[in-house]
């Protein structure tokens, strides 16, 4: 069976067009596609926890931010910015996150978990273990003295070694 280069055309058209397209709502955060992305992370965060904002491709120099979870942020010149939702966010509601760039909007959702962000470090559950064993609580005089004859050989050494090579005797 023969295939026209036309058909060929029209069938790796229609796969680039298939996979492209989870590709563009992936960009803009599973929310509005726009010509700049955006992103929200995590997509789920607990009352009173932060959020990661980014977007990028925006041609002016600054993307304003804003929901009823988190005071408006703006992304200057492409960084990111965090906020922090609100403690009283309400745990399983979804709420829009709004990027605003260059008279275009773009939207995604935020949704809270029904957990609280830890504010107290955890405590260590048993002693901290340093690795050190106590080998620097006693001084012994035989390694020691082993010690300073091996650095002195390798001063010896180094002495003889940079002089063999300048062309100069050692002795």
């Amino acid at each position: 069976m023969r295939t026209t280069p036309a058909a060929s055309i029209a069938v790796v058209s229609t796969a680039v067009l298939a996979l492209s397209a989870p590709l563009a709502l992936a960009e803009g955060g599973g929310g509005t596609i726009t010509s700049f992305g955006f992103t929200v992370s995590p997509g789920t965060v607990a009352p009173g926890g932060t959020v990661t904002l980014n977007a990028t491709g925006c041609e002016v120099p600054s993307v304003t931010v804003s929901s009823g979870v988190f005071d408006t942020v703006t992304l200057n010149e492409g960084h990111s910015a965090t906020a922090t939702v609100d403690s009283t966010a309400k745990p399983g509601a979804q709420y829009t996150v709004t990027f605003s760039c260059n008279g275009q909007t773009g939207t995604t959702e935020l949704t809270i978990s029904s957990t609280t962000p830890s504010t107290t470090p955890a405590a260590p559950l048993g002693p901290v273990r340093t690795g050190i064993g106590g080998s620097i609580t006693r001084l012994d005089s035989v390694e020691s003295a082993g010690g300073a004859a091996l650095l002195a050989a390798a001063a010896l050494g180094g002495t003889f070694a940079l002089r063999r090579r300048n062309g100069k005797s050692a002795v």
